[in-house]
């Protein structure tokens, strides 16, 4: 058996590049996963597709079925028109324990930009029921990712971790934005782009009591979409000046490939709104806006994401415990699930190797007895006993070495050999 994960480095690769290899729809995923299986067919599959990060987890009962990464770059190239050397520097793989933990500190926000946030929890459960609906999971996949919920809930019970602010919307409002406005119910807030982090941030915004909300997309649909599920109003992509000038708020997720706003476009958007004290989150990697418009006034206060990257190094550093203290639940519950997941492989041949040389012995002894009729119940019984301590010491050094093997890593290579050295193959 074998499980692996193949994911674009969020630490390193483009915005622009993750987006570009994201599934944005859930009509994009089930054509997906529906053109894996025909691909791989002897893989289980699980996808999670986030503003922040792409992965995407297999898991089979024959190791030699397991895509390789390259296999797997070129199913995404082909699928999303990509070309392969946009991407593949940045693409990553794990198999083993490695991508059990990788899976393991995703779920319980070790891996994310601020440490302890609660919603890549619900992304990893919301991209498992998504694989469930398209058939994509089997028994593998369904372990493996049901033990990732429930180590993300053992380390949000045993830990501090997820304790103040916690998601990045919560970070860059709280830390931020409540520097500049006192409460949030007259401001007009525009959001630019209708992403994930677009979402994560008027959901707290409107837990904030925020009073007009205006969205501004390239994508009309996707943006009166945002805008109706938090009452508010969305506006075509050339209105965007217009509502820059009415915003009190602006948060920006574009991820442009260069800044959408500049000194020359903003200057005189700010002399139409008076010049009034405006907070620009900008959330886009690169930036939406250049840096040299926070200097247009000595009311606009523009925070990046370099700012938000440096709060939450800060978040991190004052949780240094808590962090050993998740990554010890995670170590641990990865060598517990490491340790059923090859007993799955390895506790089959192990019992049926035991099963088939007592068999041996037990039809020996039939013959034995038949031979030497004059040995007395006790003199069989000794025979019998003497011969399956024999076998059992001569069983012990391979099943031994089997099951060294499973915990140190895969045995893949041993229950191989054991299966042919003995006969077992199917």
């Amino acid at each position: 058996m074998n499980v692996q994960v193949v994911y674009c480095n969020h630490h390193t690769a483009a915005l622009a590049v993750r987006e570009r290899l994201a599934f944005s729809t859930a009509e994009q995923l089930r054509r997906a996963y529906d053109a894996f299986r025909d691909r791989f067919p002897g893989s289980e599959v699980v996808v999670v597709s986030t503003c922040n990060r792409v992965e995407l987890y297999t898991a089979e009962e024959d190791p030699e079925s397991s895509p390789t990464r390259e296999q797997i770059a070129r199913f995404f190239s082909e699928f999303h028109d990509v070309p392969l050397d946009d991407f593949l520097n940045d693409l990553l793989r794990q198999t083993g324990p490695e991508a059990v933990r990788h899976l393991f500190e995703v779920a319980c926000s070790l891996d994310s930009m601020v440490l302890g946030e609660p919603q890549i929890v619900s992304q990893i459960r919301e991209a498992y029921e998504a694989a469930r609906d398209s058939d994509a999971c089997g028994p593998l996949t369904n372990v493996l990712f049901q033990g990732a919920l429930r180590v993300s809930a053992r380390v949000r019970s045993e830990t501090k971790l997820a304790e103040g602010r916690i998601s990045i919307a919560s970070v860059a409002v709280g830390e931020f934005a409540k520097n500049i406005f006192d409460q949030f119910g007259d401001k007009t807030v525009l959001v630019i782009g209708a992403g994930e982090m677009a979402e994560e941030t008027l959901r707290y915004l409107q837990s904030e009591g925020v009073g007009r909300i205006v969205v501004v997309n390239r994508s009309r649909e996707r943006g009166e979409m945002l805008a109706a599920e938090f009452g508010g109003i969305a506006k075509p992509w050339d209105e965007l000046d217009a509502a820059l000038a009415e915003a009190d708020v602006i948060v920006s997720t574009t991820g442009a490939g260069r800044p959408i706003v500049d000194v020359e476009r903003f200057g005189p958007i700010r002399k139409q709104a008076d010049r009034k004290p405006v907070f620009i989150l900008d959330l886009g990697a690169p930036r939406d806006f250049d840096p040299a418009v926070g200097n247009v006034d000595e009311n606009v206060f523009l925070y990046d994401i370099d700012d938000l990257e440096a709060t939450c190094e800060r978040n991190r550093a004052a949780r240094s415990g808590e962090i050993d203290r998740a990554r010890a639940i995670v170590a641990d519950e990865t060598e517990r699930f490491m340790h059923d997941f090859y007993h799955r492989a390895t506790g089959p041949i192990i019992q049926r190797l035991r099963e088939e040389w007592h068999a041996i012995r037990r039809l020996e002894m039939e013959v034995l007895e038949k031979r030497l009729k004059h040995l007395s119940p006790a003199d069989v019984q000794a025979v019998e006993k003497s011969i399956e301590r024999i076998i059992n010491k001569l069983l012990h050094p391979p099943l031994t070495a089997l099951r060294d093997e499973a915990k140190a890593g895969t045995p893949h290579g041993l229950l191989h050999a054991l299966k042919r050295l003995f006969g077992l193959e199917d």
